[in-house]
């Protein structure tokens, strides 16, 4: 299999748009673990650029790069696997994440938790079912942001299973459909089609919950992200066509999210548009999260970038720098409110920060071989600087 280094490259993209987009949600008035005291709709149609598709995105690379892992070798791929994805998952469940449950609770909770973190923490591992509100209660211990390495997981036994049952069937499968998608339009339209009537059908049925066990609209967007990636990954001929369908992509998707742009701006909750317009923004929805993907592939497909030391850098960075990311920008965001500063200063500052931080974690995490693991690094030793798209995200 060819190294798909301009992957690599679309990844480390679509993780830093984590770090602003988190940022943003800090400024939005959409519910999240702390809230700016200007927080308002200002920029909410804005971050709707990346929402549809951004974990879409992230799914499929994700389904190109074990294909890649499998191509390594199969035995013991899934214990692998599971080491790179359930340590860190464990680790950032108990130590990383419940900071952020931590200033949750300091800024909702009914007359705000004066006991100090030492407190929440303990109260936290012990899975305490009283920090409620409203009749809403926060479950603990929890993963938060960290949802993504549990699905990935749980995705990743899903495809291993079906090696297991299908054998030789299954490569058989993908080959086909990477094949039909490969000719004509079909890259850019049955994709598409698939999400349109996947959002129409059960949105209104299944809230994201990011829960695994409920969460059946996700699953249905995420899990054949997934598999199409794995099922693309050893496709010259699919990588070609991302590139030749790149311009047309680009046309829709920007047209789509002009649509939504307007959409969401003249509509809300309070004046709800009619029933076939909402049918109609879906629709449109679904046709942006693909068309998007296809354009920012294509468009890293045709320019190619190949390997450099930034890459090989940035690849290993990546997913600790991701699970590190929420924390801080939460504990950050939090502290910073006494200082009273405008979004338009502090939210920069915010980015800022909470990349410098990242970075400076990874230098040190990267450095000491028992931090590796809890990061999903693996041993030193066993680092192949020209390998790419390896890494557990």
């Amino acid at each position: 299999m060819s190294r798909r280094y301009f992957l690599d490259w679309v990844r480390i993209g679509a993780f830093a748009l984590l770090v602003l987009y988190h940022v943003g949600m800090y400024y939005v008035t959409w519910d999240w673990h702390v809230k700016s005291p200007f927080a308002s709709d200002a920029i909410e149609r804005q971050m709707l650029v990346t929402s549809p598709w951004r974990l879409s995105l992230l799914f499929f690379i994700s389904g190109v790069a074990t294909a890649f892992l499998l191509g390594k070798g199969e035995d013991g791929f899934l214990r692998r696997r599971s080491w790179r994805l359930l340590v860190p998952l464990v680790f950032g469940m108990l130590v990383i994440v419940p900071p952020q449950s931590y200033y949750e609770v300091v800024e909702k909770l009914p007359g705000g938790f004066h006991d100090g973190y030492l407190a929440f923490w303990d109260r936290y591992l012990h899975a305490d079912p009283n920090f409620c509100r409203d009749g809403d209660c926060l479950d603990v211990p929890t993963w938060n942001h960290l949802w993504f390495v549990a699905y990935l997981w749980v995705y990743t036994v899903v495809l291993c299973l079906g090696r297991w049952l299908a054998g030789r069937r299954l490569s058989g499968v993908g080959a086909a459909i990477a094949t039909h998608l490969s000719n004509g339009w079909g890259l850019l339209l049955w994709p598409a089609a698939f999400l349109i009537v996947a959002r129409i059908a059960m949105i209104d049925r299944f809230e994201s919950t990011h829960a695994l066990v409920d969460d059946w609209y996700n699953h249905v967007q995420y899990l054949p992200q997934f598999l199409l990636g794995y099922a693309l990954a050893r496709s010259q001929a699919a990588w070609d066509r991302f590139a030749a369908l790149r311009w047309p992509a680009t046309v829709l998707a920007v047209t789509a999210y002009a649509f939504l742009y307007g959409y969401f701006g003249t509509y809300t909750d309070q004046t709800p548009p009619p029933d076939l317009l909402r049918t109609v923004q879906r629709a449109v929805w679904g046709l942006f999260q693909w068309s998007a993907i296809v354009a920012i592939v294509g468009m890293a497909a045709h320019w190619s970038p190949g390997d450099s030391a930034a890459r090989r850098y940035l690849t290993q960075a990546v997913f600790p720098v991701y699970i590190l990311h929420q924390t801080i920008i939460v504990v950050l965001a939090h502290n910073l409110q006494p200082l009273g500063l405008r979004p338009p200063v502090e939210g920069p500052l915010l980015v800022l920060a909470t990349l410098a931080l990242c970075f400076g974690v990874f230098e040190v995490v990267r450095r000491v071989a028992w931090l590796r693991p809890l990061f999903g690094l693996g041993p030193r030793e066993t680092q192949v600087p020209a390998r790419a798209l390896v890494d557990p995200a």
